[in-house]
């Protein structure tokens, strides 16, 4: 499994000082995040998309560029790559050009996203969101994996004899994960295409999720592409820790209270009750986290959200030495324990690329056989 963090993003005061950091912090803030993700351990950042304040990633592969030239091991993704607004030829480019830059540590999360005026901002009709979505998505695996592209819908200008640059590092797309909170179709269109579908898990119930995730894993097996058992799924999760967890609870509960999307609601008491977000000791999360397998099946990735609701750098710091040192190495450790020989491990680059060369492996050799003949 692959274990790591995702950032919103949010430029939100700190409810206990009363500051509100500027945009240059807090882009310079989630950067020093990302640095020390690969400093304990982790495996992934993810950054999200966003246009609108109070978010600052408007630029995902500017700011993962950037992440890839001060780390070695991580592999950088989205936590929303905006299918539905951005068009797929530049999304085809950009991509390929960072997993270039960052030798293949690159993958991507597709996602309609959660602000309804985006859509207008870059000419488009959020009523169209899902016919957005599949069209939008079916040209960008074409440009990954056809040279020249023919290609003609209803949502941009045709292409004519198109190719994409730079290609795919190795002839090998970056991988895609599919992200979806509410929508079925988006489900049913990770499983056609056979590739992960990550579920946020965190707003909702685990009833909701489980509906949607065991939709994925019959749709993926029915199109032929392995077992249920064998689908790639991400989960969301969000957590608050110390080793006392009545300290945690205290700490947290004033940034829970004034957070810019639950804030003002249900209690933290009811939140935690009713969703995954979990604030407590180590041992606490640890014990949550075993939880998502057996309500979901074994899965491949799990991020955390750590740094929003006006947490300060300095605090977020010490979420992820305790997410490294604690946490991590015991749910690496338990989520092995008992896991079937079948599930596949999460898709990275070098993985992918053997497989692709497998593939290829008994063509190839019968052509040198037919030539040496």
């Amino acid at each position: 499994m692959q274990f790591g963090i995702f950032s919103v993003g949010d430029v939100t005061m700190d409810p206990t000082t009363g500051r509100t950091p500027t945009e240059g912090e807090r882009i310079k803030a989630i950067m020093r995040i990302a640095l020390k993700a690969e400093e304990v351990g982790l495996d992934v950042f993810a950054t999200g998309e966003h246009h609108n304040p109070p978010f600052v990633p408007s630029s995902p592969t500017t700011m993962l560029g950037y992440i890839a030239a001060k780390t070695e091991r991580l592999v950088l993704s989205t936590a929303t790559t905006l299918i539905t607004t951005n068009d797929p030829v530049k999304i085809a480019e950009d991509y390929a050009m960072l997993q270039h830059l960052a030798d293949g540590r690159v993958d991507l999360m597709m996602g309609r996203g959660n602000t309804g005026p985006v859509y207008p901002w870059f000419g488009q009709d959020i009523r169209q969101g899902i016919p957005l979505a599949v069209e939008n998505y079916a040209l960008l695996h074409k440009l990954w994996r056809e040279d020249v592209v023919d290609w003609e819908g209803r949502f941009r200008t045709p292409l004519q004899g198109f190719t994409s640059t730079p290609r795919p590092l190795d002839g090998v797309p970056p991988f895609v994960w599919h992200g979806s909170i509410r929508s079925p179709e988006i489900a049913e269109q990770a499983a056609y295409y056979g590739d992960g579908f990550f579920a946020n898990n965190i707003f909702w119930p685990k009833e909701h999720f489980v509906r949607l995730i065991t939709l994925y894993r019959q749709r993926y097996a029915h199109y032929g592409h392995g077992t249920p058992e064998q689908a790639i799924v991400g989960l969301g999760g969000q957590v608050f820790m110390r080793e006392k967890s009545q300290d945690a609870i205290r700490e947290f509960r004033p940034y829970f209270d004034n957070a810019p999307v639950y804030g003002h609601g249900p209690s933290l008491e009811d939140f935690m009750a009713e969703t995954p977000l979990t604030v407590g000791s180590p041992q606490q999360v640890i014990d949550r986290t075993l939880q998502f397998r057996e309500y979901f099946g074994d899965y491949q990735r799990q991020l955390f959200l750590m740094d929003h609701a006006g947490l300060p750098l300095k605090t977020v710091l010490e979420q992820l030495d305790l997410l490294g040192e604690e946490v991590v190495p015991v749910l690496r450790k338990e989520f092995a324990i008992g896991r079937p020989a079948g599930v596949p491990d999460a898709p990275t680059h070098a993985s992918r690329l053997a497989a692709a060369r497998a593939k290829d492996a008994p063509v190839d050799d019968a052509l040198e056989k037919e030539v040496n003949r």
